[in-house]
């Protein structure tokens, strides 16, 4: 009765010797993972901490300066008091905001549409190949590849009121003279003149890339179809180079609103407020005078961070709902 009640009782199964084998290849596994963990933070790190240094401090210490009330005392020693938005209350309060303001928008808008257009013009006349178009290609980098103060130096010269390059070439033509820099109803328009001629080859040069991936048979069976030049560019060429154009504008934008060194070699944002924007009213409250205004100015440098950061998020909005 004993052995049939042993049959009959079920038996445990043993335990196989090679369980051990997956627990070790899952061990091993976890340590490979980890490894290449610690391998990939190690790459980020450099990035993370000069990120941290440069864009996450300044920034940090600009929101700090917009809140607190600082004197050249207090901005040295710390212990500023906590003023929340009253200075920006006091920028709002000037007549000068909505100047800036003004011409911040006419200076970025125009730059931004005749940089555009030109670049865009000559991508398309540049994307047809023929001799010297290289040569030609790289002479109009020289505006993008040189310094800025150079840039800003050499239009100052040329529009000099008494011995300008223009008001000679003017004499010739039968204009008189014009006060490109000192007169309130033109300089601005000197600026933005400049701005553009240095943008241009920066939108060349993104624009004909673009265009060089645009498939060449689209062109070929456009053109049997019967359309000509004017219809092939708005119906190929626009509409396959939006997503280019797209980055193009907004990183125009971005680069033309916060123009500075441009505008305050040639002008300083004169005369009095007629070519003072944003960018070079922040200067000129915080380090432009004995008696310095940080926190307006800083108020000021935030205004211009807010409004980049929603052009910016528009952007993604745009790009996220156009058809891959």
């Amino acid at each position: 009765m004993s052995l049939a009640r042993a049959d009959r009782e079920p038996r445990s199964p043993a335990v196989p010797r090679a369980t051990a084998v997956p627990a070790a290849a899952r061990s091993a596994k976890r340590r490979q993972h980890l490894k290449s963990q610690v391998v990939a933070w190690a790459f980020v790190a450099p990035l993370v901490v000069y990120l941290a240094a440069f864009y996450v401090y300044p920034l940090y210490r600009n929101v700090d300066l917009s809140l607190h009330h600082y004197t050249v005392r207090s901005f040295v020693n710390g212990n500023a008091p906590f003023s929340g938005w009253d200075n920006f209350q006091t920028v709002f309060d000037d007549p000068t905001f909505w100047t800036a303001v003004r011409n911040t928008l006419v200076f970025t808008l125009v730059s931004i549409a005749f940089q555009y257009g030109a670049g865009l013009a000559l991508a398309v006349f540049f994307s047809r190949r023929f001799r010297l178009s290289g040569l030609l290609r790289a002479l109009f980098l020289i505006p993008w590849l040189l310094p800025l103060i150079v840039s800003s130096s050499t239009w100052a010269w040329m529009m000099n009121s008494e011995s300008g390059l223009l008001n000679y070439a003017l004499h010739f033509v039968g204009v008189g003279p014009v006060d490109w820099l000192t007169s309130p109803t033109w300089a601005l328009t000197s600026v933005i003149i400049a701005n553009i001629w240095i943008g241009i080859p920066f939108n060349l040069v993104i624009l004909h890339s673009g265009l060089q991936n645009i498939p060449p048979e689209l062109y070929e069976a456009a053109a049997i179809d019967g359309a000509g030049p004017w219809q092939r560019f708005r119906r190929v060429t626009f509409p396959l180079l939006r997503p280019v154009s797209a980055i193009v504008l907004l990183l125009g934008f971005v680069y033309t609103l916060k123009v500075f060194d441009l505008i305050w070699i040639m002008t300083k944002g004169g005369p009095g407020d007629a070519s003072t924007t944003l960018a070079t009213w922040s200067y000129r409250l915080g380090f432009g005078s004995l008696l310095p205004k940080f926190g307006p100015g800083a108020a000021v440098g935030n205004i211009l961070i807010v409004i980049a950061l929603a052009f910016g998020l528009l952007y993604i909005r745009v790009t996220r709902r156009q058809p891959a």
